[in-house]
């Protein structure tokens, strides 16, 4: 149990200051550290996290670097999903899902990687595609009990053209309204131990308060580049567990070999500029 609320901590630091990676850590801490079996870790995750992300939510709220406009949008879209998603989760299988979702970690990670312009600007705001990729989002978050921010981030950056700091604010506030959503679709079907809930959102919370405020210090492009590291090692780290190490192995070459012809690139593109 404490080594369980120490781990929660880090879910807090997490979301507060990446703006996701709450639910991907929540889920085997609430199954290895707490004893939870899988059905019972993902709808508690979607409890801790909903209400960790509004609580991490408010400092960056106060900074002024939440979009409630696309927020309201993408959030609203991911409700939708998130609550069908919650009933779907029964009778779909979560390896396959897991294996998915390991491999698009993989591709938005290494698009995250690639250089850009911190921000794009609202003449390129594609809201049709805002809905459709919120409710695919908030299906997965509500099978699967994870993948939110790790999505939600990569989408309100490379979609949506936020700035990182507007992105990982942002995510927070769409995170706690699909989160909430998700679990609100187990409801009836799936009883949460809420003592377990409550000490683990409690430790959560104290870790987003941390987190935050960390966030608001660090530089937009620092923030992505962490961002996306975090989220490429935890595809690794999904493909070793749902599948085997050989496509793990293979998974993590393509990552080096990807971030090795970026530097490359980067470098020339230094050398032509001087």
């Amino acid at each position: 149990m404490i080594l369980g609320l120490v781990l929660s901590l880090g879910i807090g630091i997490s979301l507060g200051l990446l703006g996701g990676g709450g639910s991907i850590l929540t889920v085997p801490i609430l199954v290895y550290a707490m004893g939870l079996d899988g059905k019972q870790a993902i709808a508690t995750s979607l409890l801790v996290v909903g209400v960790t992300s509004a609580a991490a939510m408010v400092p960056h709220a106060r900074g002024g670097r939440v979009d409630f406009r696309v927020g309201l949008t993408f959030g609203a879209a991911s409700m939708a999903g998130a609550f069908a998603g919650g009933r779907l989760a029964h009778f779909l299988p979560s390896n396959v899902l897991l294996v998915a979702f390991a491999v698009m970690m993989l591709v938005t990670g290494l698009a995250m990687l690639r250089p850009r312009a911190d921000s794009v600007g609202e003449a390129r705001m594609l809201w049709g595609r805002v809905l459709v990729i919120g409710v695919l989002i908030g299906v997965l978050t509500g099978v699967i009990g994870a993948g939110g921010g790790f999505v939600i981030v990569p989408a309100l950056a490379l979609l949506c053209g936020l700035p990182m700091p507007k992105a990982i604010a942002t995510s927070l506030f769409v995170i706690a309204m699909n989160s909430l959503a998700g679990f609100a679709g187990y409801v009836g079907s799936i009883t949460v131990d809420l003592r377990v809930a409550t000490l683990v959102t409690l430790a959560a919370v104290i870790g987003s308060v941390v987190g935050a405020s960390l966030a608001g210090r660090a530089k937009p492009a620092t923030l992505r580049s962490a961002f996306a590291w975090l989220v490429l090692a935890m595809s690794v780290y999904m493909l070793a567990r749902q599948t085997t190490i050989a496509i793990a192995g293979l998974a993590a070459a393509v990552i080096v070999a990807a971030a090795l012809l970026l530097r490359r690139r980067r470098t020339a593109g230094t050398t032509l500029g001087t």
